[in-house]
């Protein structure tokens, strides 16, 4: 099992908005678009994205519900060579200021899209500009979520930062491209819990074998929330213990 993070969903309110949004200020390309009768999935990310990089999946519904963001979802993380330089090229190109690298001690920043979701821009001397670094997710045990990602997925925590008040874990699958896109577990000490919301949707993780990959997940006692059969045997669904959803998809 390679498990390799495939996408991060979010659900948007205006799709036409949105795709000018990244197109024009991450300059991304559209990788794949369904239709439904009552919803868009498009699929995006930057033209020379590595083969194992991971996409960006908006959501759009067509009955124009608006979205909670709870708290329970943090960002997702966009790489740069520069991280002074991709702000002020983001400033200049009509993005909202919101948190400047001099008020994140000049090693990242960050900007939100129309909706909100926050995109945190990190310094990589790997993967093409603007490709997804990580996806952040809160959780309310971290020995617990750790080990849910590494039991379920055989993931393998490569970073740790430890503070005063919340600790960040990084994880993703053993021997992992660089380029590929890991996840960022954020604790905080504090005990608090997190409300999920629906502005986010879901990770997605590649499997060869659909089933397969499902009975391994239901062996290591993984929440059955939408098997392969429930969703055209084209996917399924799990959930980690913080109740974030975990798609996955076949390769």
């Amino acid at each position: 099992m390679h498990a390799t993070l495939d996408h991060t969903m979010m659900r948007v309110e205006d799709l036409e908005e949105s795709l000018d949004w990244y197109q024009s200020h991450f300059d991304y390309e559209e990788y794949g678009r369904w239709e439904a009768d009552t919803f868009t999935n498009v699929f995006l990310g930057p033209a020379d994205k590595h083969e194992d990089g991971a996409l960006l999946e908006l959501t759009y519904n067509h009955d124009d519900r608006t979205y909670d963001f709870g708290d329970a979802w943090g960002h997702v993380a966009v790489r740069c060579d520069d991280v002074y330089e991709a702000y002020d090229e983001l400033m200049d190109s009509g993005v909202e200021d919101y948190r400047d690298p001099d008020s994140c001690g000049g090693q990242y920043a960050f900007v939100t899209d129309p909706d909100g979701h926050e995109i945190e821009i990190v310094e990589r001397d790997h993967g093409a500009k603007w490709s997804l670094d990580h996806t952040m997710l809160r959780v309310a045990d971290a020995d617990e979520a750790i080990g849910w990602f590494t039991r379920k997925l055989e993931y393998q925590l490569f970073r740790r930062e430890e503070f005063d008040d919340f600790a960040l874990y990084f994880l993703k699958p053993e021997d992992a491209a660089p380029e590929e896109m890991s996840v960022e577990l954020t604790y905080n000490y504090d005990g608090r819990t997190y409300d999920i919301g629906d502005a986010w949707g879901h990770v997605a993780v590649q499997a060869d074998d659909l089933h397969e990959f499902w009975g391994t997940l239901l062996t290591r006692h993984a929440e059955d929330y939408r098997d392969p059969e429930s969703c055209g045997n084209r996917y399924a669904f799990t959930k980690t213990m913080d109740g974030h959803e975990v798609e996955v998809v076949t390769n």
